[in-house]
């Protein structure tokens, strides 16, 4: 198997799809914006520093999908999507994509932005495995928890793993492994592919990658010199 991941927020995308997410269903619900916007600039700037409560984070995201019918809530990710994501899909994603796929690799996004919201968003790229935070379900409602492992940091490896498991293999058996990912919270799983690429990479993960050799790509603006480089040299590789 060749296997191609992909994290989204910031990757792929050029926003942040579970803060977009999670401002938008507060707008849509008619929530207090002020009390519920200050938690998700919370959550996002810990995330940023480097001290995440993950649990904390899921806690209440997950609640945020228990207080609603499936039903309103599919409608409103519908939207969502068509107005606040699909207007940001660019090609280069889009063309990054499909190179791998022509190459007869596997692809899967592994992101933290929880399924219920980027099972959607993978559908607009065209990819079919998505390896996400499961929300739990009991009868036809949210409950407020989710199932399984979390996909931050160490738990995108664990996620991977239970995936080629599941398809009777490892990534050490893999033909080759490719993990684009703009985030230092990323380097886990980076570290565990064969070729990792930091894609729009924050600061700190560029810097790791210019001490160990790592490809750079600005999948938003080509005309970095590292971004044409990479293209030419790994993409559909």
């Amino acid at each position: 198997m060749k296997l191609a991941l992909f994290d989204l927020d910031h990757t792929l995308l050029p926003i942040d799809s579970a803060d977009t997410w999670s401002h938008f269903l507060v707008r849509a619900a008619g929530l207090d914006a002020e009390e519920y916007g200050a938690r998700i600039r919370h959550f996002a700037a810990t995330y940023k520093n480097g001290n995440f409560d993950i649990e904390g984070y899921l806690a209440f995201q997950m609640n945020l999908l228990a207080r609603f019918p499936r039903p309103q809530l599919e409608s409103w990710r519908d939207n969502f999507v068509r107005v606040h994501v699909a207007p940001h899909v660019r090609p280069e994603a889009i063309q990054l994509i499909a190179r791998h796929r022509a190459d007869g690799f596997v692809l899967a996004l592994v992101t933290g932005t929880h399924a219920f919201v980027s099972r959607a968003i993978a559908d607009l790229f065209g990819i079919e495995h998505l390896l996400a935070v499961v929300p739990e379900e009991a009868q036809g409602r949210f409950t407020g928890r989710y199932v399984g492992t979390h996909t931050y940091q160490e738990g995108k490896v664990r996620a991977v793993q239970a995936f080629l498991a599941a398809r009777g293999t490892t990534l050490a058996r893999c033909e080759d492994s490719i993990f684009y990912s703009d985030s230092i919270n990323d380097l886990p799983l980076l570290e565990a592919v064969r070729h990792p690429v930091v894609t729009n990479g924050d600061t700190r993960l560029r810097a790791i990658a210019a001490q160990r050799g790592w490809p750079m790509l600005d999948l938003f603006d080509l005309h970095h010199s590292d971004g044409q480089a990479m293209q030419e040299q790994r993409v559909g590789s």
